[in-house]
């Protein structure tokens, strides 16, 4: 048997090729995103590494975010050229249907509802979102334990 802890973290980092700066304010306005770190790459105290991709210096480099416990971070740099979320969805789970309506409709501001809020056989609420910056959200309430 391993008594070995295992520390191994998976967090999503986005890179919105331009617009990183806009989608760190408007999650923090719309989802109460906590910023922990930004850095421009003007700030930056080492020059650019070999075979990187020239990026300007107001340009967002890193930042990371804290939406209630997860952690995600986001960068303007290095993407290939086009922003493309295609393929995954960030979910939020809410414990109140209130709530799941409150960030639902701020995510939406400016983007594509993909499925309305609804109940469905496994929550009181859910529905997805593509935001205005091309990421997809799922927006789950998590029923009260013991129920459905």
């Amino acid at each position: 048997m391993s008594t070995t802890k295992d520390n191994r973290i998976v967090q999503p980092y986005l890179c919105f090729n331009g617009s990183c700066e806009q989608a760190v304010e408007f999650y923090r306005k719309a989802l109460g995103a906590e910023v922990l770190f930004f850095m421009r790459f003007k700030e930056s105290p080492e020059p650019p590494q070999p075979g990187c991709a020239p990026v300007s210096g107001d340009k967002v480099m890193h930042s990371s975010l804290r939406i209630g416990a997860t952690t995600f971070m986001a960068s303007d740099g290095q993407c290939s050229g086009t922003t493309n979320f295609d393929g995954f969805s960030l979910s939020l789970s809410v414990a109140t249907e209130s709530e799941a309506d409150k960030y639902f409709g701020a995510l939406a501001d400016g983007g594509k509802v993909c499925m309305p809020l609804a109940k469905t056989f496994w929550s009181p609420r859910f529905g997805m979102v593509v935001d205005r910056f091309g990421v997809s959200w799922m927006i789950m309430t998590v029923p009260p334990e013991g129920q459905k």
